[in-house]
């Protein structure tokens, strides 16, 4: 009995490997590769875009921080505090006196 069930093992075995039925089946197979060339085309693209997300997410991240301690220092040193320090070696002071007011004298 095993024979016969080897027998027909071989034989279905030769009936999808003989050769016509291989080159009738030639745009499946390449069918087949292109598609699994195209898969695996996808994955490198898709690791590579992750790295350069990934990258960028880096940089933006920098710039972030850059820029807050930028303006924190802009704030900083625009205070009436800071600005007269600045202006003090130029001969410029603060005012003491609050403003005159001034009025117009025709009305």
């Amino acid at each position: 009995m095993s024979e016969k069930k080897n027998k027909k093992d071989k034989t279905v075995v030769k009936k999808y490997f003989h050769h016509s039925t291989i080159v009738k089946n030639i745009p499946f197979i390449l069918f087949l590769s292109a598609l699994a060339i195209v898969y695996i085309y996808n994955g490198h693209y898709a690791d590579s875009l992750t790295r350069k997300i990934s990258t960028i997410e880096k940089s933006v991240k920098e710039k972030e921080y850059e820029f807050k301690t930028i303006k924190s220092e802009v704030i900083f040193r625009s205070k009436a505090s800071e600005l007269s320090k600045v202006v003090e070696p130029m001969g410029l002071k603060e005012l003491e006196a609050p403003p005159l007011l001034l009025s117009d004298s025709t009305k």
